[in-house]
């Protein structure tokens, strides 16, 4: 049996694409959520697998036929959920790319342009979001293109475990006396990090925000880091959010490096979200206090027009990560590592192996430019503070936080919270049944909150008034 020649392949290639366009073109017009209930797929599909092979064109067809119509469409430009999943084809085109070169990017050795690509734009990145140059190679640290924020995280974790135990963590383990301090707005991914370190759920603490803030209080932190040293614990790592999920809030990371510095505390910036906004000079000013941080992650693939998986991860130490991770059997020894004078970027994750993730990236910087990616954010962020104007003026709507960058959270508000809560639960449900948008919820001070992300490549102003036509006739009462 052999591959396609590259004649077929075009042929092929060509159909495939083909599908996508015409996909593209109309999702606008499919129901943004499937209609489909558990083992539908399964049913639609063969019990067994096809002995000889089939053409192309059967593939596609069971696309149409069983993958489209249980698809939850993220690139849908009524797709508010969550946050957004930017895929555009651009970064399509940067994936087909990478998938072509079919690069196993563990070494430096194993591919050259995979890893220094990665450096150039990460390096690039760092200058255009106002990191500094410590988080550049030039300056010391560096960064890499992780698969999520979750694994991020988790390296940040490990690395953290290393340098706070003075560098036995490797050989010990843990001993049961570290610390990890967070938000009840912090994302789960903390909390799975800490788990997944072994450090159990005993070590995860819950940093109160300031008084009428989502945001973690610094003098909460201050207070906690020092109780936590006097009872002879390690305090280790603080995750200062910019952006969270629920609400979009924003930890004052300024404020918290100047608290965790005695204590030599590593402190993690999760920026999923939001960071990339840093890209327009007007919104640098949630980075305030970045420059003190030992590493900071944000998401191309959420707001940044990449497709997942495509997460930034810097630090201010270069050595941090593989000082921590670095495990060297003899198969992957070579000349070029035991020279000291490349990046191996296995040591700056979990899994041995890894894409070319930089290609598509790269596809999207050169096809947009970074004045087309700022416009891209601007524009989310300029309709996102035409919605929430008109939630202000309409009765019986109510922001429930102050809207951040493209997020807006609302709920139903006559004075009754409980009839409130009910009512905003219902309003949720029925503009997704209606197949033209998906919203999710999150809840505040007890309260249910719809969540407004607005952030998909095709959402355009026409979407958002749409959406804002349904949530008022699905109010109680239109």
């Amino acid at each position: 049996m052999t591959d396609l020649d590259p004649e077929e392949f075009r042929r092929l290639g060509y159909a495939v694409v083909d599908w996508i366009a015409g996909y593209r073109a109309g999702v606008g017009d499919l129901p943004v959520r499937p209609a489909v209930e558990p083992g539908w797929v399964r049913s639609q599909l063969p019990d067994t697998l096809p002995e000889a092979p089939r053409e192309l064109g059967a593939l596609l067809g069971e696309l149409d036929r069983v993958v489209v119509p249980a698809t939850t469409h993220w690139q849908h430009p009524g797709f508010f959920g969550y946050f957004p999943a930017n895929a555009s084809l651009h970064s399509v085109l940067g994936d087909l790319l990478s998938g072509g070169l079919g690069v196993q990017g563990m070494l430096w050795s194993t591919s050259p342009a995979a890893t220094e690509v990665e450096q150039v734009l990460l390096d690039g990145l760092a200058d255009a979001l106002g990191l500094g140059p410590a988080f550049t190679w030039a300056g010391g640290g560096g960064g890499t293109i992780a698969d999520s924020a979750s694994s991020a995280a988790l390296v940040a974790l490990l690395a953290a475990l290393h340098r706070t135990s003075g560098g036995a963590w490797r050989e010990s383990g843990v001993d049961g006396t570290e610390r990890v301090y967070v938000t009840a707005e912090t994302h789960s991914s903390l909390a799975k990090a800490v788990r997944v370190a072994g450090l159990g759920a005993r070590a995860l603490r819950v940093v109160p925000p300031s008084p009428g803030s989502l945001a973690m209080s610094a003098d909460a932190l201050a207070e906690m880091l020092a109780a936590d040293v006097a009872a002879g614990l390690r305090p280790v790592l603080v995750c200062a959010t910019v952006g969270t999920t629920g609400t979009g809030a924003v930890d004052p990371v300024a404020a918290i490096t100047a608290v965790t510095a005695p204590h030599r505390v590593w402190v993690h910036v999760d920026a999923a979200w939001a960071g990339v906004a840093a890209l327009c000079p007007e919104h640098r000013d949630l980075l305030d206090g970045v420059e003190h941080v030992d590493s900071f992650c944000t998401d191309a693939h959420k707001w940044l027009m990449t497709a997942f998986d495509a997460s930034l991860l810097w630090v201010r130490d270069a050595a941090a990560l593989p000082d921590a991770l670095s495990i060297t059997p003899e198969y992957l020894r070579n000349s070029a590592t035991d020279s000291g004078a490349v990046v191996d970027y296995r040591d700056w994750q979990v899994p041995l192996g890894r894409r070319f993730r930089a290609l598509k990236l790269w596809t999207v910087i050169h096809g947009f430019g970074l004045e087309g990616l700022r416009a891209h954010l601007r524009g989310h962020v300029a309709l996102a503070a035409e919605l929430a104007s008109w939630i202000e003026a309409e009765p019986g709507f109510v922001l429930a936080v102050p809207r951040s960058l493209s997020l807006v959270c609302f709920r139903l508000d006559t004075g009754d919270p409980d009839a409130d809560d009910r009512a905003t639960r219902a309003l949720l449900e029925r503009v997704n049944a209606s197949g033209t948008a998906l919203l999710t919820h999150t809840v505040v001070d007890g309260r249910h909150v719809v969540r407004v992300a607005i952030g998909s490549v095709a959402t355009e102003r026409e979407h958002v008034v749409a959406l804002w036509d349904r949530l008022r006739g699905a109010a109680p009462g239109s």
